[in-house]
């Protein structure tokens, strides 16, 4: 950060995802949780749910919720992922790295294909 103007930006872009994340009908919504106790954080889940926010924002997906979630009990897979889509089973991705984050958004939250690859026995 070299100014105010360029904390300025961050605040505004920090406000986005918060609003993108809050302003979401529960009834259609399609949630994205990501772990984030300890083990996932030390795994690189930040940069995961910063990347999932990112994507939602930048594609205007409306319906779409990222949230935070604590242990979700299996600290060997994280980065963990879980994608509740309405009518649908849950779905877990695991070890979820950037562009994993982005393949979810891309592949299964917007064409409607789960991303195989990312389950548990599939890494």
């Amino acid at each position: 950060m070299k100014s105010i103007a360029d904390i300025k930006a961050i605040r505004e872009k920090m406000q986005a995802q918060i609003m993108n994340r809050d302003n979401v009908s529960d009834a259609a919504e399609t949630r994205v949780v990501v772990g984030m106790a300890t083990c996932g954080i030390a795994a690189g889940a930040r940069p995961v749910f910063n990347e999932l926010v990112d994507q939602v924002q930048k594609r205007g997906l409306e319906n779409v919720k990222v949230t935070r979630a604590g242990c979700l009990g299996m600290c060997k897979l994280e980065p963990i992922v879980e994608v509740f889509v309405p009518g649908q089973e849950k779905v877990t991705y695991v070890k979820v790295d950037a562009q994993k984050a982005k393949d979810i958004i891309e592949k299964h939250i917007v064409g409607g294909n789960i991303c195989t690859d990312y389950l548990v026995g599939e890494e």
